[in-house]
């Protein structure tokens, strides 16, 4: 089986090594194409207006000064011999649950693979409130592939990109495996800061907050705040079907 590995937070980052761990217990033919810097936050975009290059780290594997997107699509259209029949993206340093999936280059890498007719899977390491540095990354790696054998095995539709979360616990305190809807927080996280520089211009940081939501059960939300791992099949169709309905209705009256 020949695997590709991808991520957003660049081609030196702990989660990629931890990933190459995972995927050579599933197969020894390894091939990676990952972002020359980190591209967090880039969710699915796509470089249209300059070029692409691309730097050999070693055999078969590249670093893309490019999103994650890029790397996807470089990378099996002209970077390897054939096409690859599993995409693993991440270990992503941080969680991709509830809003993040529409934010995240990680899940954006497993959705381009899918997109090109290859089974993707996007994992993440989530972080609780702890120091940023010190995650769990030994949970990831003792549980991945224990996660992913059996993904494989089943199999899953066309259309579908499963995305796996593992809890900020040591490997041996994770609660279990759930398999999860996506949830969706009733606390906003995200925010602005405003800095001045040293000319006296306003600059601004965005990032996130550590807040706790009260997700039901089933989400994914709920399942990484209770130590257990999250595996939830997610797809690309925004459309509201129930309102779909509701609107054609109205529209027709």
């Amino acid at each position: 089986m020949r695997i590709l590995l991808t991520n957003d937070d660049g081609i030196h980052a702990p989660g990629l090594s931890v990933l190459e761990s995972i995927a050579r217990e599933l197969s020894d033919d390894i091939w990676i194409a990952a972002p020359e810097v980190e591209q967090s936050g880039q969710s699915r975009s796509i470089t249209l207006t300059q070029p692409v290059r691309t730097r050999e780290v070693r055999e078969k594997c590249w670093a893309v000064m490019g999103t994650p997107t890029d790397c996807v699509l470089l990378a099996v259209h002209d970077l390897m011999p054939e096409k690859p029949d599993l995409i693993l993206s991440g270990v992503n340093r941080g969680q991709n649950i509830a809003e993040d999936t529409s934010l995240s280059g990680t899940i954006a890498g497993a959705m381009f693979g899918m997109h090109l007719g290859v089974p993707s899977i996007a994992l993440s390491q989530a972080q609780s409130f702890r120091e940023r540095g010190s995650l769990p990354w030994e949970t990831s790696k003792s549980w991945g592939a224990k996660v992913i054998k059996p993904l494989i095995e089943q199999g899953w539709p066309d259309d579908v990109v499963m995305n796996i979360n593992f809890p900020d616990r040591e490997p041996d305190d994770v609660a279990g495996i759930e398999i999860t809807r996506q949830g969706f927080r009733d606390e906003q996280i995200i925010h602005t800061e405003r800095r001045e520089d040293l000319r006296g211009n306003d600059y601004f940081w965005i990032g996130f907050r550590g807040r706790l939501s009260k997700p039901p059960e089933g989400t994914d939300l709920r399942a990484i705040y209770e130590g257990r791992i999250s595996v939830t099949p997610l797809h690309v169709d925004l459309t509201h079907n129930r309102y779909l309905e509701k609107l054609k209705a109205i529209w027709q009256t």
